[in-house]
């Protein structure tokens, strides 16, 4: 029986770890849930899965939680100490890091520290603090096990593989509801507009950043760290199906591909269960029926903030951090209708460049760097935070 601590259980992929659970309830134990602001949601999952201990963000929240289940003897913790609580809890064998932002660097650090498995889909960790965290990994003896769909791709087609063969990461995007449009086209788009992802259903946020391709910079920061490889030697390559979730190539010039319908709950149970496979129910892939995959270039120009996650990749040290906050911050704008889409890339833009950088940032310095970039956008831009 392996035992699971979720951050981020009433998000996108909280949800879809625990339908994995529901699935395999011999297998899997849910021993602690943490959310955000969805309480309602949060209750219904505490009285099906039964943990032993829950977080939420804000206290009040908490209270009115505990009211909710006082027929259930279940702790409930809020805050970031609720957080690092539900991360290091002893009965749990894995951290899924389901939580969006930065707010996931301090537990997944206390919980590779307790000696958890992190079964990580909170992209901001690596981006901003992978030189901390991949060496704390090894030196704990703790696997991080990628659930994004490309990053999960990449770790199966390394699976049995030598990494230190790797000619190059070829992580694919779906070019998001934009593909193929040019600036004049996104100067007009709405957040309605940039919510219609054509393949995948993700959280708000997220969806965003797909529409923009930040997210597809933000990966290939992921994939540096996660798989030891120079950032440009990370391509990225459009590829509109959805059917190829990502490549390597190595250096007799072999390529590796993982297929597979867009699921997210293939990589999520891939991590829980490495290295072995379950059945997952769903729609296979029918080749018959699909007949070709398509791929691209990614335009760059267009996609601003692409680029600028290879130029900030590069140089490395604490500008990933301003400018994953900086597109944190952007996002909250443009999803309450405060700024247009074109901003997001201009806010990062004009953070990155005014930002001094720090070489090799500790967490404080990380955090600092976080609020020095909120506090830069506010001075500039005449705008009250909406996040």
């Amino acid at each position: 029986m392996k035992k699971i601590g979720i951050l981020g259980s009433t998000g996108s992929i909280g949800t879809q770890t625990l339908e994995v659970v529901r699935n395999y309830r011999e297998d899997l134990e849910v021993t602690a849930l943490a959310a955000g602001n969805n309480i309602q949601l949060l209750e219904q999952q505490i009285r099906e899965f039964r943990p032993r201990l829950v977080a939420v963000w804000k206290e009040e929240n908490a209270a009115k939680l505990r009211t909710m289940i006082a027929d259930l003897d279940i702790k409930v913790v809020s805050g970031m100490d609720g957080l690092l609580e539900v991360a290091v809890q002893n009965e749990s064998d894995i951290l899924v890091t389901a939580i969006v932002g930065m707010i996931g660097i301090q537990p997944t650090i206390a919980a590779i520290q307790a000696g958890k498995d992190i079964a990580l889909a909170n992209k901001e960790t690596l981006v901003t603090a992978g030189h901390i965290i991949m060496p704390m990994a090894k030196q704990y003896h703790v696997d991080i096990l990628p659930v994004d769909s490309e990053h999960s791709a990449i770790f199966q087609c390394l699976n049995g593989e030598n990494p230190k063969q790797i000619d190059k990461v070829l992580l694919t995007a779906s070019g998001g509801p934009f593909r193929g449009k040019d600036r004049k086209f996104l100067e007009q788009v709405t957040v309605r507009d940039a919510l219609k992802h054509p393949n995948w259903s993700m959280g708000r946020k997220i969806t965003i950043d797909s529409a923009s391709m930040v997210n597809k910079g933000l990966e290939v920061m992921e994939a540096k760290w996660l798989f030891n490889v120079d950032i440009d030697d990370v391509e990225v390559v459009v590829q509109p199906q959805s059917v190829i979730h990502s490549m390597v190539q190595f250096q007799d010039g072999a390529v590796m591909a993982q297929l597979g319908t867009p699921d997210m709950k293939l990589p999520i149970q891939y991590a829980l269960f490495y290295p072995n496979r379950r059945f997952l129910s769903g729609k296979r892939l029918d080749f018959a029926e699909l007949t070709s995959i398509d791929f691209a270039k990614p335009d760059l120009e267009v996609f601003e903030g692409l680029a600028l996650a290879y130029q900030v990749g590069r140089e490395g040290g604490s500008l990933p951090t301003v400018f994953n906050a900086a597109n944190e911050y952007a996002v909250a704008q443009f999803l309450n209708e405060k700024i247009r889409f074109l901003d997001i890339y201009d806010m990062i833009r004009e953070c990155v460049n005014a930002h001094k950088k720090i070489e090799n940032p500790s967490v404080e310095e990380i955090l600092a760097a976080e609020q020095w970039t909120y506090e830069y956008i506010e001075s500039r831009w005449n705008l009250e935070r909406c996040r």
